[in-house]
């Protein structure tokens, strides 16, 4: 079948996907296939966590161990009469983005819930970032009876300015969606985190998982009684910066799979049951984000078929198995996209946030499927977990520095890593530092600078390379060089489960 695949490409093509194959088996054979030890992969799970606390608003607690930052967006909400202090700035400027902040607070819990005992000492402060996520999302979804907050910051009005976020002066209008303006996608997405952090405190904090997974219920009857997409009710304040272009049928079902997940009631069994159809549970997609949904949710609920033998979910396993072999080269349905280093990539503008999904979510479909021996179906051939392990490995090691450029794309980790990144707290001087208040236009001058950023945002994952593994250390290169939560969240499950002593490097 291999064979027969490389006769019909052109020789470079046909060169970098032999090598791509080779590596992939010796590498899945081999114990010695590892640019970095336990030990490496631990330091990095400890960074990439970090990294959250440089996004941090509201006020910072006494253990902030990024001490450059201090407090921003106390008043967040108040001129609309609610407290909206807290959460996360999604990347590199100083908006609070509901929806790309719900799905980085679902795949954070996700990596605890599938990872987390390979965490180790790093354990608390992955829950910590969690929670300061959902502490944000419960007042969003609790302040106003049939109302969502989706956001705080005007973004056209922010991205006119360069300032820290700690001298923020633009706009910080708040943003909802409601029965009259529905948003189902950014709130069933909202209900997901919810649910899905519910898992992780469930055993060290009974009461507040429960009051998660109340309000996840809540939330999640709103987005599915409303229907309607947040982009249609916010239009320009949301669009084209966290648009929901995949609509909102997919958030629908992943949140609906992670209630289930969360509380085994069995009315989102039935209510999966019913809807999946309609909800693109017959759909292949072969890229999971903060808008597309649909591969995680096949991942998701094939638990159910490969640990529990659990019939109804038999048609999830079948789909991950598409998307699964969309990304093995040799595969008969291969499809996915390599540069000649071996980096998945997908599209040019912030490609590693597909890396790290992908990463992903082939080391927990590895997990499932090792649970009964299972494999991936790709047409007459199978793909063994160890397969999607040693995939998942080259990507995390090429972000970690183990490609063409030898340059980690982790800032603050290895010996080489990204200097000029687009972050406004990273690139201006501290608060501590500099304490007089740097003017919105007064900070351009930092944005520009060839100097490196004065503070390290230790832990930040950026946009990285383009198809040809070339990347421009340039603070102006958004595409590039500006780090998200996003990001993060994923990588911090897949470099978990390669910090553990047990794992097959």
């Amino acid at each position: 079948m291999v064979l027969s695949i490389l006769r019909k490409m052109d020789p470079v093509t046909k060169f970098s996907l032999t090598l791509q194959i080779l590596g992939l088996t010796l590498c899945a054979l081999s114990l010695l296939c590892s640019a970095f030890t336990f030990q490496d992969y631990s330091d990095a799970l400890g960074k990439s966590i970090l990294f959250f606390e440089g996004q941090r608003s509201g006020r910072l607690p006494p253990n902030q161990q990024l001490t450059w930052r201090g407090n921003s967006g106390l008043s967040d909400g108040s001129s609309y009469h609610v407290d909206l202090v807290g959460g996360y700035y999604d990347a590199g400027d100083n908006v609070k983005f509901g929806l790309p902040m719900a799905f980085t607070t679902t795949l954070l819990s996700w990596s605890v819930i599938e990872f987390g005992s390979s965490m180790q000492n790093h354990l608390e402060n992955a829950k910590a970032a969690i929670r300061w996520g959902t502490d944000y999302l419960l007042k969003a979804s609790t302040a106003t009876p049939g109302a969502l907050y989706v956001q705080v910051g005007d973004p056209n009005m922010d991205h006119h300015c360069w300032e820290r976020p700690e001298d923020m002066d633009t706009p910080r209008n708040v943003y909802k969606v409601s029965t009259q303006n529905p948003g189902s996608d950014v709130a069933a997405e909202t209900a997901a985190a919810l649910a899905a952090a519910s898992v992780v405190f469930r055993d060290s904090d009974p009461s507040y998982s429960t009051k998660l997974l109340k309000t996840a219920m809540k939330v999640f009857d709103f987005a599915d009684k409303y229907r309607g997409s947040y982009s249609d009710s916010l239009n320009s304040v949301v669009c084209p910066f966290y648009c929901s272009y995949s609509g909102y049928l997919d958030e629908l079902l992943w949140g609906a799979s992670w209630l289930h997940r969360a509380s085994q009631n069995s009315s989102y069994l039935a209510y999966i049951q019913s809807n999946g159809h309609i909800l693109g549970a017959d759909d292949d997609d072969y890229s999971f984000s903060w808008d597309d949904k649909r591969a995680g949710t096949k991942v998701l609920l094939s638990k159910g078929f490969l640990e529990r033998n659990t019939q109804e979910f038999q048609l999830y396993k079948a789909h991950s198995d598409n998307y699964i072999c969309s990304l093995i080269p040799g595969s008969s349905s291969f499809q996915a996209q390599y540069t000649a280093g071996g980096l998945f990539y997908k599209a040019s503008e912030s490609n590693l946030q597909y890396v790290t999904t992908t990463a992903f979510l082939l080391l927990t479909y590895a997990k499932y499927l090792s649970s009964n021996g299972g494999v991936a179906t790709c047409g007459s051939s199978t793909v063994k977990a160890e397969n999607l392990i040693a995939l998942a490995k080259k990507q995390v090691d090429y972000i970690l520095g183990d490609n063409p450029a030898k340059m980690s794309y982790m800032v603050g980790f290895g010996e080489r890593y990204p200097q000029h990144v687009h972050h406004r707290g990273s690139s201006l001087p501290s608060i501590h530092a500099h304490p007089d208040h740097i003017a919105c236009n007064d900070g351009f001058q930092y944005l520009y600078s060839r100097s490196p950023n004065p503070n390290v945002l230790t832990g930040a994952i950026l946009g990285g390379p383009d198809n040809r593994d070339n990347f421009a250390d340039d603070r102006n290169n958004y595409q590039q060089s500006e780090p998200a939560t996003y990001i993060n969240a994923p990588f911090v499950g897949a470099v978990a489960f390669f910090s553990s002593k047990t794992t097959t490097n």
